[in-house]
C-alpha cells in the first residue's frame, strides 16, 4: 500500500515541483493538492493521507493554524511543514502546532525526501 501525501501550498508551481520530486520515489503517492489551509483541512479529512506537506504562509488559513485542525480531521495524518521561513522560532511554532518536521523550501530539493523517509521510518513498526 503506498504512502499517501497531500501537498498544501498556495503556489501552483511549488506544488508541481514537489509533486514531481515525490513521484520519483517508489511507494509514495501524491493523493491530492490544496491551495490554502482551509482546503488542506477539508482534503485531509476526505482523503486521509499519511502525511500533509504544509506551507506556513497561505491565504484563508495559515499552515500553523491549519496543522492541528488537519490532525483533528484525520488523526492518523502527520504534518511536515515546508516553508520559506527559516528561523528557530518558526520551527518551534511548527512543532507546537503538531508538525513532525520542518523543512525550508530553500533546501527542499535535498532535504525533503530524507525528512519524509525519516517520518515513514518512525511510523513503521519494526518487522
Amino acid at each position: 500500500m503506498p504512502f499517501r501525501i497531500l501537498i498544501a501550498d498556495d503556489e501552483p508551481q511549488i506544488r508541481h515541483l514537489i509533486r514531481k520530486l515525490l513521484e520519483r520515489h517508489k511507494g509514495w503517492d501524491v493523493c491530492g493538492e490544496a491551495s490554502d489551509g482551509l482546503e488542506a483541512i477539508e482534503k485531509a479529512g476526505a482523503l486521509e493521507p499519511d502525511l500533509v506537506l504544509l506551507d506556513i504562509s497561505m491565504p484563508n488559513l495559515d499552515g500553523l493554524s491549519a496543522a492541528p485542525r488537519i490532525m483533528e480531521a484525520s488523526p492518523q495524518t502527520g504534518v511536515l511543514v515546508l516553508t520559506l521561513h527559516q528561523s528557530l522560532d518558526m520551527a518551534r511554532m511548527a512543532a507546537s502546532a503538531g508538525a513532525a518536521a520542518y523543512v525550508a523550501k530553500s533546501v527542499a530539493s535535498r532535504e525533503l525526501v530524507p525528512a519524509i523517509e525519516a517520518y515513514v521510518a518512525a511510523c513503521t513498526p519494526p518487522q
